[in-house]
């Protein structure tokens, strides 16, 4: 049974884990097989140990308008979130989501290329 469960509010909720500094409740958000491609920074990673070793350091090094929300939308089976990164720049990420409401799959690029095609399958 998939889509019981809000995934919009599960993207502000990661929004507000990032704000808050909250690495376990970011990680909680995550499928335990999570993956996540960064065209920010050419980085392909997946687990939930990866998934903490990208974020900590982003969560500890944060700008004064770090994660200010631009945009979100939903986008096919998930959904798109234009925002500024924790450098404060913009960021567009596509998040996906398994039948258990858990983020599985996450495409971030910078905000630059927000026109860039992103798929909706």
């Amino acid at each position: 049974m998939a889509d019981n469960f809000d995934k919009m509010g599960i993207v502000v909720d990661w929004l507000d884990c990032c704000r808050s500094r909250d690495l376990d409740a970011l990680l909680d958000l995550y499928a335990d097989d999570a993956a996540l491609e960064c065209a920010c920074e050419d980085t392909r990673i997946k687990g939930r140990a990866a998934l903490a070793d990208y974020w900590r350091p982003k969560l500890s090094g944060v700008s004064s308008d770090a994660f200010g929300l631009e945009e979100i939308r939903p986008d096919g089976d998930g959904v798109v979130l234009d925002y500024l990164s924790f450098e404060g720049s913009p960021v567009r990420i596509v998040f996906a989501f398994d039948a258990q409401g858990k983020i599985s799959f996450m495409r971030c690029a910078p905000g630059s290329l927000s026109s860039a095609s992103h798929d909706s399958a």
